[in-house]
């Protein structure tokens, strides 16, 4: 007999574990790193991707971005306050997009179809995310453009070393037998 909750009890723990996780490590590198400079913005960037990464091969859900998307905007709510729920509409659209991305590049088995969407998530909840900013405050360009380099040295932390980082563990992870083949 099938089971009539698409999110299962196992799945909901998992998304919710890795994305504390993801908050602890990145406030821990964050502290460690002395602040927000170039080499601590890229390790944490990449550490969360490579987080990501682990954790959308382990559930396998279509909705499994979103979902953790929603989960680490109200904890960031509840820790840092309400500035930062402005970010939830761009990175549940690019959560939804990559889902569906993941899906039609050969689903969540398929360990490439999962990093391209994880890579997608990142872009896209980035450039909306950047894009909306311009537009609704109007800021000054300088800034704009000082921002956007701060976001793009982020995404390459997301590329150089979550990426790799994500796809190695992953696949350590397999042979050990906690990501199971289905």
């Amino acid at each position: 007999m099938r089971n009539k909750f698409y999110w299962n009890t196992e799945s909901l723990i998992v998304v919710g574990l890795f994305t504390a996780l993801n908050k602890v490590v990145s406030l821990l590198i964050a502290l460690i790193g002395g602040g927000m400079n170039p080499v601590t913005m890229m390790l944490k960037n990449g550490v969360a991707t490579a987080l990501l990464i682990v954790m959308v091969s382990r559930v396998r859900k279509f909705g499994v971005l979103a979902l953790y998307t929603l989960i680490a905007q109200v904890v960031s709510f509840l820790i840092a306050g309400g500035g930062l729920i402005t970010l939830l509409p761009a990175f549940l659209l690019a959560g939804l997009i990559s889902d569906s991305i993941i899906h039609w590049c050969g689903g969540y088995r398929k360990l490439s179809a999962v990093v391209f969407g994880v890579a997608m998530y990142d872009l896209l909840g980035r450039v909306i995310s950047l894009s909306w900013s311009f537009l609704t405050v109007r800021e000054n360009e300088g800034m704009f453009i000082f921002g956007a380099v701060v976001v793009g040295l982020g995404y390459l932390g997301c590329l150089l070393i979550g990426i790799p980082c994500g796809i190695k563990f992953t696949k350590e992870l397999r042979h050990a037998g906690i990501i199971r083949e289905l």
